[in-house]
Order: C-alpha cells, then structure tokens, then sequence
C-alpha cells in the first residue's frame, strides 16, 4: 500500500524544506537533529500521562571506566501485587548518536501505564564519543543493576523483559545475546521495535527505502561508522545480531516492522531465525508507515495500534 496521507505530508514537507549546510560540527549537528526530533513528538505524539510516578536514577557502569549512566523510572499508578510487578527495561533509538531520557518521556510513561509494568529508560553513552561496544556495555549494565535493585524499584526479578527501538532495538538484541552467552540471568522477553540488526546494511529494503523516507541510506552508513568505526566489523554479532552463529535459548520475542523502512528486512530475517531456532517470535509489519512512525501515537490510528501490539505482548508475557 502507498504510504499512509499524514506521513507522506511529513516527507513532502521535509523534501521541501532547506538542506543544513555543510561544515557542520557534530555537536551542531545533534542540536539541529535534537530540535527536529523535539518538533516530532510535540506535534505527533501524546503527552505523558500525569498519574505515572518518574525518579531518575543512575546507573553504575564499568567500561571503558568506572562511572554511572542516567536512566528514569516510571512506575504505574495501580496498587503493586505482592511479589513486585512486571518490568521492562528500555532502550531509545537516535541511530547510536541521538536522543535522550527527556526526547522519550511521554513514549515510557505510556508505556508504564497501559502494561502496568515499572518502565526502566536507559540513558547508555553515545557514539561516536563512545562507540562500541560502549553503548552495548551500558545495555548489560543496566540490566543487571534492575536484577540486583529490583526490591527496591518494587519490581519482580521474574518477570523482566528488555526492548527498544532501532539503534534501542539493536542494544536490546545484542544485550540479550551477551547475557545469554555470558550465563547472566535473561529477560523473560524481548520487543525490538523497528530495529537494527545488520550493520553491513546489505538487506534489500536497505535500497528499496534508502531514500526518501525519513531514515536514509546515507544517514544509517554516517551511524554505522559513528557506531563501529570506519574499519569496525560489521558482522560481528554483538553490533549485529542478525549474524551471531545461534539464536538458540534466547527469550520469546515481539519484532515489529515497517513497510518503507530501510531496517525492515533485518527485522523480518532476524525474526525468521530466531523461529528457526525455536524461539517463540510474533512479527508484525506495518504497511505505510516508515521508520519511527510508531512514535505519532497523536496523528495515526496505526501508531497507536503498533503501541497497543506492544502493550498486549507485554501483558500476555506477564500474564496481567
């Protein structure tokens, strides 16, 4: 199907409008990509909700250094069960080198509310001031720091699972490949939202959709090498999940695509091998929308079906 009016309206607007100039310094460049960013979500997505509880956190982290990354955590308003509730710990996208706790508020708080879980969002390290695997790093760290803190967040260590969205979706996949490997407890489940699976950007939709539609070709190369390097390894599994020898013993999964998104191929084949491997998968694809349009929950019908799909997946994971 074409893509959905609303959307289309956005590309031709973004078509027409002026190109940055060059020369930019990456710190220029992030302001102007933050402010878009901010635009988007002001103008196409719902506002948080007032009654989910926020604390922002730190979270202690190893490599390269000792230090600590922030997170936020929203709590639901709803009376806990005994035993702690459900949790989902979250990783934003921003292609490794964009966004922040604040750009992905109102998405969490929503989120907490309809699951009904306590919602961690993780604030892992940048490229390509911190390139891989320093983000990938950050994404374990927080996981075991919600394992060994779970009385306290009021959550059951049970019954955690992990998700995100594109370059999020990418940590959330390699995190649970590493705890798998590392025989660190794992999630219960895994959502990869739109996700970023294979950083050789050799799938067919990488072409397909490479232009004109939001994420591009062109901007996804700039994140890969911000990410890996000019001369990283694009196969290895912890950057690219898609190419690990086994998805054998990974945790059910909920991936979810769109139509005219580059990343849309990886999804889908990443979905197909875990299926091969005997992980229960449900994989869903979103025709007409692009990338990140999951986000415009206060434009489109499907935007808040493709949350709902979340939510639903989430409550039957931890029965709720």
């Amino acid at each position: 199907m074409p893509v959905v009016p609303q959307i289309q309206s956005i590309l031709d607007a973004i078509a027409a409008a002026p190109k940055q100039p060059d020369g930019l310094s990456l710190e220029e460049r992030r302001a102007a990509a933050h402010k878009g960013l901010e635009s988007a979500i002001l103008a196409f997505g719902e506002a948080a909700p007032g009654d989910v509880a926020k604390r922002d956190v730190a979270i202690t982290v190893k490599i390269p250094d000792n230090g600590t990354i922030p997170a936020r955590v929203y709590t639901p308003p709803t009376p806990a069960p005994r035993g702690g509730r459900p949790a989902h710990v979250y990783f934003h996208g921003g292609a490794w080198w964009l966004g922040t706790l604040d750009h992905f508020d109102a998405e969490c708080a929503n989120l907490a509310k309809l699951t009904d879980c306590v919602v961690i969002s993780v604030d892992y390290r940048l490229a390509p001031e911190f390139a891989y695997p320093v983000p990938l790093e950050d994404a374990v760290a927080a996981w075991v720091w919600v394992q060994e803190r779970a009385f306290s967040l009021g959550v059951n260590p049970d019954k955690v699972s992990i998700g995100g969205d594109s370059a999020g979706g990418n940590l959330a996949a390699a995190a649970t490949l590493a705890l798998r490997d590392r025989r660190i407890p794992m999630p219960v489940a895994q959502v990869l939202e739109v996700p970023a699976l294979d950083l050789t950007l050799g799938q067919p939709s990488v072409k397909e959709n490479g232009t004109g539609y939001l994420l591009t070709e062109e901007g996804m190369r700039q994140a890969v090498e911000f990410y890996i390097g000019k001369h990283g390894d694009a196969t290895d599994p912890y950057a690219s999940p898609l190419h690990a020898e086994s998805l054998l013993g990974l945790p059910q999964a909920l991936v979810m695509t769109c139509e005219y998104d580059p990343l849309r191929d990886e999804g889908e084949a990443y979905a197909k091998r875990l299926a091969e491997a005997g992980v229960p998968v449900e994989v869903k694809r979103w025709d007409g929308l692009t990338h990140g349009a999951g986000m415009y929950t206060a434009l489109l019908e499907d935007a808040r079906a493709f949350r709902q799909t979340i939510v639903d997946f989430l409550r039957g994971v931890h029965k709720i």
